[in-house]
């Protein structure tokens, strides 16, 4: 014990180890706010905006679109799944990723795949480069797991935690791969509905706290077979798809896979449309859930403030629409259109934003939000970041993108509908066939202040273009190719074969790509 004479020097210790622990914690406090930012990618599948998509999502615009930003023109550079998720995960057009379809034959998940491009998609990246743990549960590529792609042993690189869903989405009775090992899943709602069961919250617990996370959760729904939690079996009994312009309407002066449906639709066949909407937007409803749990999770954690959190879908979808069944595949509006919100650091609330901006761009946004040099990949996309915090206005923003997409078809005719002949897939009762070989097309899609218009071109035998003036009329019901300036659709051919051939590391300036679109007059 210290005498009173050495009051003052035990006083001066104290002091200085209050100044030495404050210190700490400022240094602690200011290292947290300097950390660089915690992302989240929620990923549904097949959910469309052009139909009322969102309409069963009220908590997500609620803590994620009304919390930041909503983009009114986000679109997929193919309409297709794996296609589409390959776009996401590389920052490419698909003519470079080269995922064409759903199937191994097509790259989906293929070796070749694997051996081309998972090494440099974004997380990887991210893992590598930026530090971050990533975490991945649900549908990732519609062959992940398939025997000759690894299995489910098989875990793309760039994951710190993977819990893959094998092959395509399912709700009950699937397989997972929890890094790397077979987890059998059976049809116990609490312990198996795949929206509900993921392991998103477990990552969240157990994490490291020392670094910024990266989280990908890609749900099931509301891709068929649209199974619904018991709690929601019996909503929007009453709903119908959307009867718009275009609704059971032919494609007189379409492409002719457009023009074979039959129309008007057999009763049966609008029946049949009918209940899988109302199916969809059953399994939406859990997926409203998903998204207001890990708000909440993430806000009693104090992370939230430091997190962006993006939701969007990897395509549209169809019901009816130009007498179509159901289905995605088409070059239209309904198809290619897709939600996207985010929220996070830097974005204020309340914001709709009518920029151009495609799945393309996720990768290259997410990597600079990252801190890393987008300019430094062989990403075709480019980072929508100065959007989201008000630093860049539509006079310096691109004005077009690619739509592209192969068709799929069979060598031989469908036994149901021999008269269409080999080459089709995809059919529906009254021979109405979604998909063909020739169904292939590249589309320019163009929305700028003074023109919204989409140029498309088939590789087929009749080399055939439809052209639309997206803003004389939205619903696409009259194909102007015929009667629009020909210089219009020189100038369209001339754009789409640069689009075609593009690269980022042939790009001088990314953003700064804008071409002036030319003016319809058809």
């Amino acid at each position: 014990m210290c005498s009173t004479g050495s009051f003052p020097l035990q006083l001066l210790n104290c002091l200085l180890i209050c100044v030495t622990l404050w210190s700490c914690l400022s240094s602690g406090a200011s290292a947290k706010s300097n950390r660089r930012p915690n992302i989240v990618l929620i990923l549904t599948d097949d959910l469309d905006v052009a139909m009322g998509g969102l309409t069963p999502l009220k908590k997500t615009k609620k803590l994620i679109g009304d919390a930041g930003v909503s983009f009114t023109n986000a679109f997929v550079a193919s309409p297709l799944c794996c296609p589409s998720r390959a776009s996401i995960l590389t920052g490419k057009y698909p003519h470079n990723h080269r995922v064409t379809n759903n199937t191994l034959e097509g790259n989906c998940s293929s070796k070749a795949w694997q051996k081309s491009e998972e090494a440099t998609t974004f997380p990887a990246l991210l893992k590598a480069h930026a530090d971050y743990q990533t975490f991945f549960a649900g549908k990732y590529l519609n062959q992940y797991g398939h025997a000759q792609a690894g299995g489910v042993e098989h875990i793309p690189p760039g994951w710190s935690f993977w819990v893959g869903l094998e092959k395509n989405s399912k709700y009950y009775n699937y397989t997972l791969s929890v890094n790397g090992k077979a987890q059998k899943h059976g049809s116990d709602y609490s312990k198996d509905y795949l929206t509900d069961a993921n392991m998103s919250l477990e990552f969240l617990q157990y994490k490291s706290s020392y670094q910024p996370f990266f989280m990908m959760v890609s749900t099931p729904a509301p891709h068929s077979p649209w199974t619904a939690a018991p709690q929601y079996q019996n909503s929007f009994n009453s709903t119908k798809a959307p009867r718009d312009p275009n609704f059971n309407v032919h494609g007189k002066d379409k492409h002719w896979l457009i023009r074979q449906a039959k129309t008007p639709m057999s009763n049966s066949s609008v029946q049949f449309l009918d209940d899988a909407f109302r199916k969809r937007w059953r399994t939406l409803l859990s997926v409203d859930d998903l998204v207001e749990t890990l708000v909440k999770r993430l806000e009693i954690r104090g992370e939230l403030d430091n997190t962006y959190i993006f939701f969007t879908s990897d395509n549209g979808y169809h019901t009816g629409q130009f007498s179509l069944p159901l289905d995605k595949r088409q070059l239209y509006e309904f198809d290619i259109r897709v939600p996207l919100m985010v929220r996070g650091p830097k974005i204020k609330a309340n914001q709709t934003s009518q920029m151009l901006v495609a799945n393309i761009d996720l990768g290259p946004t997410i990597l600079d939000i990252a801190g890393i040099d987008v300019n430094k990949t062989q990403m075709d996309g480019v980072s929508f970041l100065p959007i989201m915090e008000g630093k860049v206005n539509s006079s310096s923003w691109r004005t077009d993108f690619l739509v592209e997409y192969e068709g799929e078809g069979r060598n031989v005719s469908d036994p149901a509908c021999p008269l269409l002949g080999p080459g089709v897939s995809e059919c529906f009762p009254d021979c109405v066939c979604e998909d063909a070989f020739n169904n292939t097309y590249a589309c320019v899609r163009t929305v700028a202040p003074s023109v919204s218009l989409q140029y498309c071109e088939f590789d087929d035998n009749e080399v055939f273009v439809e052209v639309y003036n997206m803003t004389a009329d939205p619903f696409q019901l009259k194909n102007i190719a015929k009667t629009i300036d020909q210089e219009v659709l020189e100038k369209m051919n001339h754009r789409l074969m640069m689009l075609a051939v593009l690269r980022q590391a042939v790009m001088s300036d990314a953003r700064g790509v804008r071409p002036e679109p030319p003016e319809p007059d058809g």
